[in-house]
């Protein structure tokens, strides 16, 4: 409005008319005064008070001498994120507090694992638990079983990090066999953090979210399994080619086993 003022030099009356709008919208100033210092002193609670949510927060806020209600303590932690920053799991000494993951810059930096399902040819269902490196992309298992525990994911860290080294985190869901005390225990043992990502949110564990679907389409939905054994048999075959053969697009189209050789990966068999 001002600037077609200055351009044709009219009155506020005459612009208001070419434009169609009503003449009192352009004397209606936002008075709301600024929510920066507010914001940022709800950053900084949020940082210091991290199991803090808004309505302590605004708790806190009015002792402090701020007048306000807890609407608008919600709107600003909203608007800054603060809702998503995930509580350490109970009684999970190695767990972490969620923050800004910044990508992984060498191999064993990070490690993801998850778990599939599928069946034998005679409707007996079967687990896999899959592992992949966030950096190197190389897989270090693939393991099938009929079922998993808690103490089964420790058996098969402890059989993989004697070839593979040890990761300083690894990347899981909030499934009952990564929130056992059976792996919190061995990742304490072993200074490993494990890193869960947040309900309902697959993008967390985008890494081996990709690996599965690759595994899927290439392995799972392309075979007929006739025993648990078969099915072990297949899955190997199909790591090691992945491992050491396929090309990644993201890699440069290098084969996983390339870039953790180049990367000083530890004890490769």
């Amino acid at each position: 409005m001002d600037e077609l003022r200055a351009i044709w030099k009219v009155s506020i009356r005459r612009a208001c008319a070419v434009l169609k709008t009503d003449p009192s919208s352009y004397h209606d100033k936002n008075r709301r005064p600024s929510q920066a210092c507010l914001t940022r002193r709800i950053g900084e609670i949020a940082e210091t008070r991290v199991r803090y949510g808004y309505r302590r927060i605004h708790v806190l806020l009015r002792r402090e001498g701020w007048t306000l209600n807890a609407k608008r303590v919600y709107r600003l932690y909203c608007e800054e994120g603060l809702q998503l920053r995930n509580k350490v799991p109970k009684r999970k000494v190695s767990a972490k507090l969620r923050e800004d993951r910044s990508p992984a810059v060498a191999a064993n930096e990070v490690w993801a694992m998850d778990f599939m399902s599928d069946q034998l040819f005679d409707g007996r269902r079967i687990r896999i638990l899959t592992v992949v490196d966030a950096f190197s992309r190389l897989s270090p298992a693939i393991e099938v079983r009929q079922s998993y525990r808690g103490s089964d994911v420790v058996e098969t860290l402890e059989r993989v990090t004697a070839l593979y080294g040890t990761p300083k985190t690894i990347r899981v869901d909030n499934g009952p066999e990564f929130v056992s005390k059976d792996l919190d225990l061995w990742a304490y043992m072993n200074g490993v953090v494990l890193d869960f990502s947040r309900p309902g949110k697959p993008t967390d564990n985008a890494f081996v979210e990709s690996f599965d679907r690759k595994f899927r389409a290439e392995c799972l939905d392309a075979s007929w399994f006739l025993s648990l054994e078969d099915a072990r048999s297949k899955s190997e075959a199909w790591r090691r080619d992945y491992n050491e053969v396929r090309p990644h697009s993201s890699i440069g189209h290098k084969a996983p086993v390339e870039l953790a050789l180049a990367s000083g990966q530890a004890c490769l068999p």
